[in-house]
């Protein structure tokens, strides 16, 4: 019987293999990596990457695909049930160095997000994501994509690749655009877990001014984040889409 993606997921399962060589060449597959794949749905990019890397970690919360993908039992094959944002997928063994999947996309953002700075083991990502949301990882100040994790990605990864994906590939077809996006782990900012309570504060509430969203968001008083923008050479009245993911840095070590 036909597996029925759920909702609720915010599952479409991909079953076009032509795509799949896309992917091999975003990710830069070699025999050494582990791969760590999020919601790997009836299996179709877990076959293909258990043949060409060195371990695959498959996370799915739907237990229902239990059957389908037990199937693709292999020593280079370890499959994790339950939600990816609340395992720890830092405990994993062996550790991933690349997360290459076909997002959920009710999850893909908060996914990519967390990953920055709680898996500092990934080299490189290749996530298949709704087209605007792989617009926002790497969009331009001031554009209505730029937002906290355009910020958070450009500061810790810089983009390698990208390739707009047909809705035929997925099963049911989604209703939306979607593409692949693939990006290198830089050297994080220091004390990046706190530079990130910076910027989504900072975005928290985007049509006030940065320093009335600091403030808002309970991280400063409107007061001293106006002397921090001072210091950063930023008047008062700026909003937080103005400012480029480098400033934002200065920005958390001036308050």
């Amino acid at each position: 019987m036909p597996v029925v993606p759920k909702k609720q997921f915010g599952q479409h399962f991909l079953i076009d293999e032509n795509i799949l060589g896309v992917i091999g060449r975003l990710a830069d597959l070699e025999p050494a990596d582990v791969v760590l794949e999020i919601g790997p749905g009836l299996g179709v990019l877990t076959r293909y990457l258990a043949g060409r890397v060195g371990h695959v970690h498959a996370v799915e919360l739907d237990r229902s695909l239990e059957p389908h993908l037990d199937a693709l039992a292999a020593p280079t094959v370890e499959l994790h049930w339950g939600d990816a944002l609340a395992l720890d997928l830092a405990a994993l063994d062996p550790t991933p160095t690349k997360l290459v999947a076909n997002l959920p996309y009710n999850v893909a953002t908060p996914l990519v997000a967390e990953s920055l700075d709680g898996l500092p083991s990934l080299d490189l990502w290749c996530v298949m994501v709704q087209r605007e949301v792989a617009d926002r990882f790497f969009a331009s100040p001031s554009t209505k994509a730029y937002g906290a994790v355009s910020v958070l990605v450009q500061l810790a990864a810089r983009k390698t690749g990208f390739h707009a994906v047909a809705r035929t590939v997925f099963r049911p077809p989604p209703n939306v655009d979607s593409a692949l996006v693939a990006f290198r782990r830089l050297s994080l900012p220091d004390d990046f877990p706190r530079l990130k309570r910076v910027v989504e504060a900072s975005f928290a509430h985007r049509r006030k001014t940065l320093p009335n969203s600091l403030a808002l968001a309970g991280l400063v008083t409107r007061e001293q984040a106006v002397v921090a923008l001072a210091t950063i050479g930023r008047a008062a009245n700026v909003r937080a889409e103005e400012l480029e993911p480098a400033e934002f840095v200065d920005l958390a070590a001036a308050l």
